[in-house]
């Protein structure tokens, strides 16, 4: 009897959900309002992460920078101000330091108070092959990309289980669904931050913390400088990702508490055939669409000469 009335609850709510679904795909959601709400943003002072600063300003939070490029963060913070902001607290960490990462984080607590949406943004990329890469850059890409994300969550997780409130963000990568030819240690990392972040965000369900969000970000290369020297071999399918719009997208899935932003919209897609598609065809499939090649012409950010 049991499992008749399980089995009819799933068809039922299977039905009601796709009807959900497709409402909300007619109607837009109603957005939340962040306002007030403290905001820490790792990696940004640069790129991605100083876009979202300023776009979160604009919305009246509360804005907790955190980089290893002071510099970077001061220009965030004036850029930010001039959006609105009130508040802008800066915070020189290294991310890929637990130590650091917790010492921090406990000066955030005590100076600005609980962090309700942590945007795990900071990223870096070695652009060489599996064999060329040297360890170092290799554990650095775990640390940065994967690592620091156990820690952030170990330090600001706590205060929104006690209050059943807060967002948790990861600006992963369509890499970390899809192996890419040259980024064997990026693509790793990046899975790892995707199954981190899905499994955390099932654990909070689980034990009934459902006013804590999770929003998963796999975006294709994006023009902010890691990726410069990348081609597309088709760019209306598969373009570099302007980092004005990605941000846009990345606030607009957090205030409608959009579990996964895939972008391009293709990537919904093309994740879905490699999962569905034999091996052989999988393969034939990403060749033809270059992903075999993505990163022959890779330079990556221009360093500054001291």
């Amino acid at each position: 009897m049991h499992f008749i009335l399980e089995t009819l609850q799933v068809i039922f709510l299977s039905f009601w959900y796709n009807l959900e679904s497709l409402f909300f795909f007619l109607v837009p959601r109603r957005k939340k309002s962040v306002a007030g709400e403290v905001v820490l943003i790792t990696g940004s002072g640069s790129g991605i992460g100083r876009l979202m600063a300023q776009e979160f300003a604009a919305l009246g939070a509360v804005l907790v920078l955190w980089d290893i490029n002071h510099e970077g963060m001061k220009e965030t913070a004036r850029l930010a101000k001039k959006e609105g902001a009130s508040r802008v607290h800066c915070y020189v960490c290294d991310c890929s330091d637990k130590a650091d990462v917790y010492k921090v984080a406990e000066q955030v607590k005590r100076e600005v108070g609980d962090v309700s949406i942590l945007v795990n943004n900071a990223g870096i990329v070695t652009g060489k092959k599996f064999m060329d890469a040297p360890d170092s850059l290799i554990e650095k890409t775990m640390e940065v990309n994967t690592m620091a994300h156990f820690w952030t969550y170990k330090a600001f997780l706590p205060a929104m289980i006690a209050n059943n409130h807060g967002h948790l963000v990861s600006i992963a990568s369509s890499a970390g669904l899809i192996g890419v030819n040259g980024l064997a240690d990026y693509c790793a990392s990046k899975f790892a931050a995707v199954g981190f972040a899905e499994s955390v965000g099932l654990e909070l369900l689980a034990t009934g913390k459902d006013g804590i969000k999770t929003t998963i970000v796999c975006p294709y290369f994006i023009n902010t400088g890691m990726f410069d020297g990348c081609q597309t071999k088709w760019p209306r399918l598969l373009p570099i990702l302007n980092a004005e719009d990605v941000a846009k997208k990345i606030i607009h899935a957090v205030l409608t508490d959009q579990v996964y932003l895939l972008l391009p919209r293709s990537m919904y897609t093309i994740t879905a055939l490699k999962n569905i598609l034999p091996m052989k065809q999988g393969l034939m499939l990403g060749q033809y669409l270059g992903a075999f090649n993505l990163m022959d012409t890779f330079r990556g950010r221009a360093k500054k000469l001291d």
